[in-house]
């Protein structure tokens, strides 16, 4: 074949003089970016980071995360014996930074009036709150008819009320400081609702107006607002889920078992706050569907929302 055939040419012209320069402009772009992101996280080292629902899931893998890039971790739920357990993991990981022990603070969000005191303890540990995330929650799996109030008034206790509480009592000292930020670890059913998750989702929903309103208000204080709403993440969220009279669902969940891993979700979660993003969402393909068509055709979404309460094939 000719090697000066018009086509021939033709295609080493736009290899030299187009492919080339954008694939070299590419690979610098993301070599800056990668730069860039390692700047921000080092920027984490000796921060004070406060965790709710660290003993297990997301909080746990957020543990870790924050934990690796040097920040000092709050660990923060329930259950004493399993942060016990992540702060052990913790320090006996072999790190290139140096890394501050772990402190562990047993705290039960369902306790609203415990919070200024609980406040007031990380302030006599650690001097500060850099970082709040507010990642402590319950799931729900029920039909609002099958639903007692009881359940629904325990997870609006927790899921909201008792993250209201704690951030309002982190929030004095931060604007003292003129710094801070907080995060909300929401859910895609903070921005949709489904069949069977009522409770769950009326309690995102709040959280996801709570922080909007709390995002304009800070601004002025120079605290930072992020509002993250993962889709299925592969944790214990489903088994540990109230039923309808307030006991465990006990079930992992096939859409939850084929999430996203917890580690995953939190270097994402991680990136998105050191790039302090006002709202970040982690989904698989559908949820993400299912949140244009509610803002764009609502009719199709109100359609598909009552094909699958009544558990017909959509």
């Amino acid at each position: 074949m000719n090697p000066y055939h018009p086509s021939i040419s033709a295609i080493s012209w736009y290899i030299k003089y187009v492919g080339l320069p954008i694939t070299v402009g590419v690979t610098i772009y993301s070599l800056l970016c990668h730069m860039n992101q390692r700047k921000l996280r080092a920027a984490l080292r000796n921060k004070v980071v406060v965790i709710t629902g660290a003993s297990s899931g997301i909080g746990e893998a957020l543990a870790h995360t924050f934990y690796d890039q040097g920040s000092k971790v709050v660990l923060v739920a329930r259950r004493g014996k399993e942060l016990n357990r992540v702060k052990d993991d913790l320090m006996s990981k072999k790190l290139s930074v140096p890394c501050q022990e772990p402190v562990v603070l047993e705290l039960d969000l369902a306790n609203v009036d415990q919070m200024a005191a609980f406040v007031k303890k990380v302030h006599n540990v650690c001097g500060q709150i850099d970082i709040l995330i507010n990642n402590g929650g319950i799931s729900h799996r029920a039909s609002i008819l099958n639903t007692d109030m009881k359940v629904f008034k325990q997870i609006m206790e927790v899921n909201y009320f008792g993250t209201v509480a704690l951030t309002k009592a982190a929030l004095p000292n931060m604007i003292e400081r003129k710094s801070g930020h907080i995060a909300f670890v929401s859910s895609v059913q903070g921005l949709i609702a489904i069949p069977d998750r009522a409770a769950y989702a009326a309690s995102k929903h709040a959280l996801q107006a709570f922080g909007d309103s709390l995002r304009a208000e800070m601004h002025q204080h120079n605290i930072v607002v992020s509002v993250i709403s993962p889709g299925y993440i592969k944790t214990a969220i489903s088994i540990n889920a109230l039923t309808g009279s307030g006991n465990n669902h006990g079930v992992m969940d096939a859409s939850t078992a084929a999430g996203f891993s917890a580690e995953y979700a939190a270097e994402q979660f991680l990136d998105a706050i050191v790039n302090k993003k006002k709202e970040f969402i982690l989904s698989q393909f559908m949820p993400r569907v299912a949140i244009f068509l509610r803002q764009a055709i609502p009719s199709l979404y109100f359609y598909l929302m009552t094909k699958r309460a009544n558990k017909t094939e959509w």
